[in-house]
């Protein structure tokens, strides 16, 4: 399901509430709009999130976590855990 360079980091980001995709990318790093356009429609697709089109002009696009992409916060954050209890070797 979180395949990929940046879809555990979109989960990340969304468990926080509601983004625009510029608030996204921002907050990611500035991956290429191509490849954050790709994993928040694999995402949406897994309905994991879901992609809301306000009828404004300039159109408002709107990206939350489903119940099903919010059940993932408790994984998360025992990986948050485990990183911190097991840092790299060497560090």
């Amino acid at each position: 399901m979180l395949d990929g360079k940046w879809a555990t980091l979109v989960v990340r980001e969304l468990l926080t509430g509601p983004k625009r995709f510029g608030e996204l990318r921002a907050a990611l790093g500035t991956p290429s709009a191509k490849t954050l356009t790709d994993r928040l429609r694999g995402l949406e697709h897994q309905q994991i999130l879901t992609r809301t089109v306000y009828a404004e002009v300039p159109p408002r696009v709107v990206y939350e976590l489903t119940e099903r992409g919010r059940s993932l916060s408790g994984i998360l954050y025992a990986m948050l855990v485990w990183g911190e209890e097991h840092p790299p070797p060497g560090e």
